[in-house]
């Protein structure tokens, strides 16, 4: 370890800098006179033990940069002494010092950022693939039918994996690249808690969003049956809890597995938090709405039973998470985003709904959980590689870099020479080549009701890049901005930004059907 070493000279006293919590304080000498010192520079000196190491010099004031870390809650940690090197922020040693801080991130090449991500995107974009076929088929069933507004819950619930279980994801990487979850104590204290949290979420965001379901699409009409409403809760809260618990448990395990496999789990995680997430919770809903459908008719009194049941369960949840300090902050303060993006979800679950009822657009169901899919897993990676770099480099609210404009430009987030440049590039270099695998898998398993010609797949390769090209800009927009103002993007960034993405997906969807129709690309193309 590097120290510098500061002392007053005599003709022009100069104060050192110590550097703590991400800001620089001077450190000026109680008492000093002219001719008890003068300023000398050392740039190397002899290795000491810790303990040497963490006493301070009585004739002199030695300048030690401290890493500051932060959890998911904020809380600080300081390590005196690094092992792998220091960084000084003084103008006079910023060549040599500044590039031993932060090794590991700075290491990653854009090779190595797309072979890590490239696998699980795969995955996550064929369990897309089945979530797409799955809703190709059930779109079909009596209980989509007669209750259309099913379909509303669809980009909601799936979009419970960006509200919920990407951003545990988000929330454990951080914590375990940061070396919050390196002893067992504080590992399983980290999966408790935060187990504990996603159920509460999971059951009142169900809740609202079979109430989403409802504002949307029964007050515009002016029909209302309160049968339908609680089926329309019971499936949604108990789709919400059965499918967050699964996933939560995946996700508990890659982010582990990944650590001790030396993969940085920001590659990895998110991705796969939705190669199954989607397929699950898609399969869950369908299989859950259509039973307690069937149960509906014999005794109605059964769906009230299913949401009283969820429901008393959620204080336990709460009781379990507010032990835990990561997890009791996000418990009070983490809302905001989740219901805001289940809003935004439910709007693309409007446009849904009211284009796949149109038998002419009967094939946009196959195609809405990939377009979806692929947008949220990318930006979900994005926002949380961006995440993990500034925890690594300080705390929330902690003064944004000198030469980053407040209004970025969107040319700088993509063809900018920084690390987060490079993983955007490298992101959005895999959407044209990965929709055209998912897409030839879908007509290859004949599901759908789409031919895939060439003015077809225009379209849609269009309406793909122009979504992840808005949401990659978002990402990094957005998680500075949030960063700058004191709030953990881990635990608000991640569920706007897939919400945004499942609302521009859709839209930009099923704009193109509808364009698609207009110019003659119909009949057996494009519809049933």
């Amino acid at each position: 370890m590097s120290t510098n070493v500061v002392e007053t000279k005599k003709e022009a006293p100069v104060p050192g800098y110590h550097h703590a919590n991400g800001a620089v304080h001077p450190v000026i000498p109680t008492e000093m006179r002219p001719g008890d010192c003068e300023l000398k520079e050392v740039t190397s000196a002899p290795k000491k033990t810790e303990q040497q190491e963490g006493d301070l010099d009585a004739d002199r004031a030695e300048v030690v940069v401290i890493k500051s870390r932060a959890n998911a809650k904020g809380v600080l940690e300081e390590d005196a002494l690094l092992e792998n090197g220091s960084q000084s922020n003084d103008s006079d040693d910023t060549s040599t010092d500044q590039s031993q801080v932060l090794a590991p991130p700075l290491k990653e090449t854009s090779f190595s950022i797309g072979l890590q991500v490239l696998v699980p995107f795969l995955l996550a974009g064929f369990g897309t693939v089945g979530a797409g076929i799955v809703l190709d088929i059930v779109q079909h069933w009596t209980v989509f039918q007669e209750v259309t507004e099913v379909f509303i819950l669809v980009p909601a619930l799936l979009g419970l994996k960006g509200n919920l279980e990407m951003t545990l994801a988000s929330r454990l990487s951080t914590a375990a690249n940061i070396g919050h979850m390196d002893t067992a104590k504080e590992m399983w204290g980290m999966i408790v808690g935060n187990l504990a949290l996603i159920q509460v979420q999971a059951t009142v965001v169900g809740f609202l969003a079979s109430l989403a379901a409802v504002m949307f699409g029964w007050i515009p009409e002016g029909h209302f049956k309160m049968g339908h409403a609680v089926l329309l809760c019971a499936s949604s809260v108990a789709t919400a809890f059965v499918a967050s618990l699964l996933l939560g448990l995946i996700m508990i395990g890659v982010i582990v597995g990944a650590r001790k496999i030396g993969i940085n789990p920001d590659n990895v995680a998110t991705p796969i938090a939705a190669s199954l997430g989607d397929l699950i919770t898609l399969a869950l809903l369908s299989s859950i709405s259509w039973g307690l459908y069937k149960q509906m008719q014999a005794n109605d009194y059964v769906n009230m039973l299913v949401c009283a049941f969820f429901v008393a369960l959620t204080p336990i949840w709460i009781i379990i998470a507010r032990r835990t300090p990561s997890t009791r902050e996000v418990l009070y303060s983490g809302w905001e985003p989740v219901i805001i993006a289940m809003a935004i979800s439910s709007v693309g679950g409007l446009i849904l709904d009211k284009t796949v009822s149109d038998p002419n657009f009967a094939g946009m169901a196959v195609f809405t959980p990939v377009i979806n899919g692929v947008g949220g897993n990318l930006v979900a990676v994005q926002a949380s590689r961006i995440s993990t770099y500034l925890h690594m480099t300080g705390l929330p609210g902690a003064e944004p870099q000198a030469n980053r404009p407040k209004c970025l430009n969107p040319c700088s987030a993509f063809f900018g020479s920084g690390l987060n440049s490079r993983s955007a590039r490298v992101l959005f270099l895999l959407v044209v080549p990965g929709h055209l695998v998912f897409l030839y898998t879908i007509s290859s398993m004949q599901g759908g009701h789409t031919t895939l010609t060439s003015v077809f797949v225009a379209f849609y390769m269009t309406a793909a890049l122009l979504q992840v090209l808005i949401l990659l800009y978002m990402a990094d927009w957005m998680v500075h901005w949030m960063w700058g103002r004191g709030m953990d993007p881990d635990n608000f960034s991640i569920p706007y930004l897939t919400a945004l993405g499942d609302l521009l997906g859709t839209g930009f969807l099923a704009l193109s059907f509808h364009i698609l129709w207009l110019i003659g690309d119909r009949d057996s193309d494009v519809g049933d």
